[in-house]
Order: C-alpha cells, then sequence, then structure tokens
C-alpha cells in the first residue's frame, strides 16, 4: 500500500475550512459534479458527500499547495500535507507535431485516423490567456478494462510502458513560439510547450505512479548548434530527425496506481501563475494531490491560449486500449478570467499529445462559463 513521508503540515485559516463546509462554490473555477453509476460503484460516498465533497475539491485546487514542492490532502481536511517528493520521473511523451513545414513532415500515417491522439483531438481555444484548467470525466460507461500497448509510430513502434492499467492522463498547452519565454531560455527563436501529467508509471519500473509537470523548448537549429539545451538543472537533451529539442521534469508527487475502474473519480488540473508558479493537481475521489514548482522554466503563463486533455497511452507514442463498447465524456474546464465560450478546435490538425487511445472522437461542445461554473468544452469518446 502507498505511503506518505509526513515532513509537514500547513494550516490554512479556519475561515477556509467553514467555508468549504457552509458556502456554496463561486468564482468561475467551479465546475458541476456530474455523478454516472461508475462514479458511485467506485466510491459509494460520493453520493452522499457529493455537494461538500465538490465543494472541497474546487476550494483546495483554487486555494493550492503553501509553497513549492509535493503535497497531499484528503477530505473533509483543509490542511495541506506536505510529503517527500518522488524521483525526477523518466517518463517521456512523444514530441508534437511542431507548427511549421519542416515538423510537420515527420511520419504519422500509420496511426489510423479515428484514433484520439497524434493529431486528432479536440482542444480549447480561449478568449484570454489560461490561468488554469480542469479535465474529467463525467460520464464513463462500458469501460470494464484498459491496456497499454505499443503501436507503430513515426516509422518504428512506440516505446511506451505496457500492460494493464498503463495510461497517462495528458492537460496539455498549446505549442507557442514566445519570444519572452525562448530569451529568458537563452535562444533567439524556439517554441515552447508544457504538458500537466498523471502516469500510472513514471519511472518504468513499475512502482512510481505520479503526478508531475513536463516542460519541452524547440529551440532553432542555429540557436542549439550554438548553445544546446538549458543549462539548468533537470533538462535533457530530446534532439532526434525531427530537430532539436529538450525537455524537462519536474519532481512528481508520487501516488497510488488507480486503476481505469477510478476514471470517473479523476479530475487533472493544471495552473500557470505570472507570480511564479505552476501546478499539477490529481483529485481522486476523496484525495487531492499537488506538486508545485516554478513558473520559469517555459513562462506558460505569458502565453497558454489552448488546452488539450485526454487519456492516452503511457509515453512513447504509445496507446490506451479500451476494451470494445467503453464510452467516456471528455470535459475540459478552463479560467482564463472571463466566461465566454472557448472555441472547439479540432479534431483533425488539433491538440499536441503524440500518444493515443483506440476511442473515436463525437461532437464537441461548447459552453459560456457562469457564477457558478467555468466555460468549458465537451465531448465523447467511444468504440
Amino acid at each position: 500500500m502507498h505511503s506518505f513521508t509526513k515532513k509537514s503540515t500547513y494550516f490554512f485559516a479556519t475561515a477556509l475550512a467553514v467555508a468549504i463546509a457552509t458556502s456554496p462554490v463561486t468564482a468561475a473555477a467551479a465546475e458541476p459534479l456530474v455523478l454516472n453509476s461508475a462514479a458511485v460503484n467506485a466510491n459509494p460516498d460520493v453520493l452522499a458527500e457529493a455537494p461538500a465533497l465538490q465543494a472541497w475539491h474546487e476550494k483546495m485546487k483554487k486555494a493550492g499547495p503553501p509553497a513549492a514542492g509535493c503535497f497531499h490532502a484528503s477530505y473533509p481536511s483543509a490542511n495541506w500535507e506536505k510529503v517527500t517528493c518522488g524521483p525526477r520521473p523518466t517518463y517521456r511523451s512523444s514530441r508534437p507535431v511542431l507548427p511549421s513545414a519542416v515538423a510537420r513532415s515527420l511520419s504519422r500515417e500509420e496511426v489510423k485516423p479515428q484514433t484520439v491522439g497524434n493529431g486528432t483531438d479536440y482542444a480549447a481555444q480561449a478568449a484570454g490567456i489560461i490561468q488554469s484548467a480542469t479535465g474529467s470525466f463525467p460520464v464513463v460507461s462500458g469501460v470494464k478494462s484498459e491496456k497499454g500497448v505499443n503501436v507503430l509510430f513515426g516509422g518504428s513502434m512506440s516505446n511506451g510502458t505496457i500492460g494493464a492499467n498503463q495510461y497517462t492522463l495528458q492537460l496539455n498547452t498549446d505549442i507557442n513560439a514566445s519570444t519572452t519565454a525562448c530569451a529568458k531560455l537563452g535562444y533567439g527563436s524556439c517554441n515552447v510547450w508544457e504538458q500537466y501529467l498523471y502516469s500510472t508509471d513514471a519511472y518504468t519500473d513499475g512502482t512510481h505512479p505520479m503526478a508531475f509537470i513536463q516542460s519541452w523548448v524547440f529551440p532553432s537549429q542555429a540557436d542549439y548548434d550554438s548553445a544546446g539545451c538549458p543549462a539548468s538543472a533537470g533538462w535533457d537533451d530530446a534532439t532526434d530527425s525531427s530537430g532539436p529539442a529538450c525537455v524537462h521534469n519536474s519532481n512528481g508527487v508520487s501516488t497510488p496506481q488507480f486503476a481505469i475502474s477510478q476514471l470517473a473519480n479523476m479530475k487533472l488540473a493544471g495552473s500557470a501563475s505570472s507570480s511564479g508558479n505552476d501546478v499539477v493537481t490529481l483529485t481522486v475521489g476523496k484525495d487531492v494531490y499537488a506538486d508545485k514548482v516554478s513558473d520559469s522554466t517555459v513562462f506558460a503563463a505569458i502565453w497558454w491560449k489552448q488546452a488539450e486533455f485526454t487519456l492516452v497511452g503511457n509515453g512513447g507514442g504509445s496507446q490506451a486500449s479500451f476494451n470494445k463498447g467503453s464510452s467516456v465524456s471528455v470535459k475540459l474546464a478552463i479560467n482564463d478570467g472571463g466566461t465566454h465560450a472557448p472555441t472547439c478546435l479540432g479534431p483533425a490538425g488539433h491538440g499536441s499529445t503524440g500518444e493515443t487511445n483506440n476511442l473515436t472522437l463525437g461532437k464537441c461542445t461548447a459552453s459560456a462559463g457562469t457564477a457558478a461554473a467555468s466555460p468549458y468544452i465537451q465531448f465523447t469518446a467511444a468504440n
């Protein structure tokens, strides 16, 4: 059984705990909880405590961890418990299709066009700069099993972690040629990308499920030849035949390895703050896990305008294969400081992940925000 090493406990003001129990969730970050049989069967207490549990989810996510590092909290406590971060993940997503003619020449014709991912997905285009986004699965039907498998990808077989319940939840930003971020990273020109991730095995040894942040920079060939990858700690060279690339994993917050049967209870959120910190938050029923790191890695708070949320293979271009008859509703709520409905982009040529699943996308709809709920897009994926 997974256990946490307690280092210190941080306490919020008593008013926060009182607010969770006595007041409705306000502000645009809140999302209504949609119950379904899968969620109730996986956690019967959800039905009895849905309104209070939902309020707790939103309050903890909005408040965020009080300091940099890894944290855990359990309902109904409003206290973030600081825990020891796991080892820096070795997990690596496949590099995305960059918005340039050269990068688009990378062979991806082997993947069937109806599979989700690898250039076929929905993304939410925000009216403003995205401050945070939350992905969830409000309706889950017929999902009995999931298996990570390697598939033909980019001219060879993918190299993800395979087996039962091997998958990744990905909340991805757009790929942006941010002059500010590139300059601060030491490049005259580049593209940057950030992923908020939950991997059922982020260390490829079967024992390290984690939530963490993976950041990418794609410098120009001239800048790469001159400077290589950023010199700060944690950057690895991911250059391949598609061109220069550098990748950085944050430390990860360790979690249990959640089986696909927990899908209806799972939410993955990511936030980027111009004040200096990014946070990945994984919520599963009565538990929330968070990892707070510096935004100075790729400066997403400056340029984040699109978001993608999906469940795909566990790294390396692999595929999450669901049993036949599976159907999920995917919801992606965004907070860009307003209530305007986002735009559904895609599915062809949108989304940034290279990993896939074996589901087929349905129609995407977009809804404006209200005083009690964030703007969002929602769509189905089924086989």
